[in-house]
């Protein structure tokens, strides 16, 4: 009878693989992104970046108003994200919620401008001498409008969309 020695490679091969405490852990940690994902708003979701049936698979979770449905539809969207890359949908999600430093800046920037552009006349002269922009007439008439509506005393309609005009431009690449 000859004695088996020890098979060695089957220790390493085991410190190799994750454990399962901790492929479970990374599957709840994906399951978590996607329901970030349902959080967003469907607009939101449709300009993401993500596979095709990975966004349908969220919008129709957010179409499902039934808790266990939902709860099912959400963990087929877990299931969905361990087949993507995970790391670009979080950076984008960190974007959209304003989590990233480039997204919080570019945010304080545009508000900056949009001060100046309610405060200063000269201001647009130096947006546009910054970065041309087309449609220059509705931004006139944006800040015209918002001007009015401060000085009336009227909700900051009018202001808010300014700054979406200044995310918009100042977001697009040069």
């Amino acid at each position: 009878m000859t004695a088996e020695l020890p098979d060695t490679n089957a220790g390493a091969r085991a410190d190799e693989r994750p454990s399962k405490s901790q492929r479970k852990r990374d599957m709840l940690a994906l399951q978590d992104l996607g329901v970030a994902l349902v959080r967003l708003a469907a607009e939101q979701v449709r300009r993401l970046d993500l596979p095709e049936n990975l966004r349908q698979a969220v919008l129709d979770a957010q179409k499902i108003t039934a808790h266990e449905g939902r709860r099912r539809q959400i963990q087929y969207v877990g299931k969905l994200m361990r087949q993507v890359d995970a790391d670009p949908i979080q950076a984008q999600l960190d974007a959209i919620h304003g989590e990233s430093k480039a997204a919080v800046a570019l945010m304080h920037r545009c508000e900056r401008w949009r001060d100046r552009l309610l405060d200063d006349d000269g201001a647009l002269t130096e947006l546009l001498a910054e970065r041309p922009l087309e449609d220059v007439q509705a931004l006139r008439a944006t800040i015209r409008a918002a001007r009015r509506e401060r000085s009336a005393g009227q909700p900051p309609r009018h202001a808010r969309e300014l700054y979406r005009l200044l995310y918009d431009h100042l977001s697009a690449p040069a």
